[in-house]
């Protein structure tokens, strides 16, 4: 028999941490982040990272684990998050896998089996010159499949990234992207959805809150310490304070900004989540 784990997957502002946290309580589990912004140490108000408070004492894992200079992979976080289940199967707890980021999820728990290719950062660099569109026509001529698969809102770093491997290993993302027989018994559970109205003004207010825990100020903090770098100002929260911040917007029209995006951004893990029929997407 195969070892038993809980994920928990939705999108932002849908209630997974209060669920995965109640769900830890009820079945003696440990919970382990599937979330591509917690890894990142200091940035936690725009990427609602859960306080110490609101873990209700039940362990979290692969929350603070790196700078954000670090470039922190899929294939990172596939090693790390096996690291991390075993762990605590070896305790007799229950692995609780909790997020929004439908890769991590897949490369874990969904049977995918991505390579480990080292980051190209000259070809990154070429290509990060390039507007969407440009990349999208560039993928479309290297590899006609992906193309065809990618998900219409899907992000310019993805883009990148899908092109980097295929350039790299000189094979279809097909190939690249092999299913194997997946290791662990996996019971997936969706916060309740009760209406796409209804979540977007939960990101409304929760963006509202953020302006009251400090995002401005955390905003300023993280741009002392660590400058301009890319896994800052390329995060949903980040970005648009520092609009603000540079006199682009007023602050109303950064909010007003933060709200769409994290909306899009909700917008494009549900299309994720589609993909996986034992969540049972209804919105």
């Amino acid at each position: 028999m195969k070892p038993k784990v809980i994920a928990v997957a939705g999108p932002t502002a849908s209630g997974k941490t209060a669920l995965a946290i109640k769900l830890a309580h009820e079945r003696n589990g440990e919970i382990i982040s599937a979330d591509s912004r917690l890894v990142y140490k200091g940035f936690d108000i725009a990427s609602a990272k859960p306080t110490m408070e609101e873990r209700e004492g039940i362990p979290h894992h692969l929350i603070d684990i790196v700078e954000p200079e670090v470039n922190y992979t899929a294939g990172d976080y596939a090693s790390d998050g096996k690291k991390a289940i075993e762990d605590i199967l070896s305790r007799g707890k229950t692995p609780i896998i909790a997020g929004g980021t439908g890769l991590y999820f897949r490369v874990l728990l969904e049977h995918y089996d991505l390579p480990q290719v080292e980051t190209n950062y000259e070809l990154r660099a070429k290509l990060e010159q390039k507007s969407k569109e440009e990349l999208i026509e560039d993928l479309k001529n290297l590899d006609i499949e992906a193309y065809n698969n990618l998900i219409k809102d899907n992000s310019k770093r993805r883009i990148i990234r899908i092109i980097e491997l295929v350039k790299t290993l000189n094979k279809p993302l097909s190939e690249i992207e092999k299913q194997k027989e997946p290791e662990y018994e996996v019971e997936w559970i969706m916060p309740e959805l009760n209406s796409r109205e209804w979540l977007y003004e939960r990101i409304n207010k929760r963006v509202d809150l953020m302006v009251e825990q400090g995002i401005v100020e955390e905003t300023k903090t993280l741009l002392a310490k660590h400058g301009r770098i890319k896994n800052f100002t390329e995060t949903i929260g980040y970005k648009e304070i520092l609009s603000y911040i540079d006199g682009e917007w007023t602050l109303a029209e950064a909010l007003d900004k933060l709200k769409q995006h994290t909306r899009n951004y909700a917008k494009r893990q549900l299309t994720w989540f589609r993909k996986n029929p034992n969540l049972g997407v209804n919105i």
